[in-house]
């Protein structure tokens, strides 16, 4: 939930991330708990369309994971950064929605791209909505972001142009991104409110990862 005091960016819309290392759980104590695998997708998923379906999606208690690349989605709100001129495939929608009704702003506000629902996997069977609450681990960093937009069904490993460059991966939409090395951590039953402000989720996020680590 929001919290009282907040900055006034967090409640206009116009979050900024502020440090790649986000709250009081660390990158290794995240990934201790995610070293081994309990499939619950009923297949696995690409990173890229000529790339092998070898990504599946793992469960744990209190929140799904998956370990992947990552590729730029600069989609939604209409910025200097994320146009038609800047990304080739852009759109200027997103899946879900600011409270405002407006898209989300990729380069402003941390978001991670579910697969859309197929026989593959049901995020939302899983616990999994819009504004839900992601770890995002690089590079001994972590990111908070809010599922933000859905994506091909037989591709995962996606996020808005803010979490790259909060994570200092290449966000260029483009030519930007990681080729592996991420991994995406979905608490179930979680949602930052409003999914607009980035504060919202690191504040959440870092109480669900201690539970998560304390659960595990």
């Amino acid at each position: 939930m929001l919290a009282a005091g907040l900055p006034p960016t967090a409640a206009s819309g116009t979050p900024h991330p502020t440090s790649p290392q986000e709250g009081t759980v660390s990158a290794a104590d995240l990934l201790a708990e995610v070293t081994s695998c309990s499939q619950i997708s009923n297949g696995r998923y690409r990173t890229d369309a000529d790339s092998p379906a070898i990504i599946p999606v793992c469960g744990k208690n209190g929140a799904v994971f998956w370990k992947a690349d990552m590729d730029i989605d600069c989609d939604g709100q209409r910025t200097a950064k994320c146009n038609e001129n800047t990304d080739p495939w852009y759109q200027d929608d997103t899946a879900f929605h600011q409270s405002d009704g407006k898209p989300l702003r990729s380069d402003t506000l941390p978001y991670v791209v579910v697969p859309s629902v197929s026989g593959t996997w049901d995020y939302t069977a899983a616990g999994i909505r819009g504004g839900g609450v992601v770890a995002v681990v690089h590079n001994n960093q972590v990111q908070y972001a809010v599922v933000g937009d859905t994506g091909p069904a037989k591709i995962i490993g996606e996020a808005s142009y803010a979490t790259a460059e909060a994570l200092g991966i290449d966000p260029d939409p483009a030519t930007g991104g990681a080729e592996s090395g991420v991994t995406y951590i979905l608490f179930r039953n979680s949602r930052a409110s409003p999914i607009e402000s980035h504060d919202a989720a690191v504040s959440l996020g870092d109480r669900l990862a201690r539970e998560f680590i304390r659960n595990n």
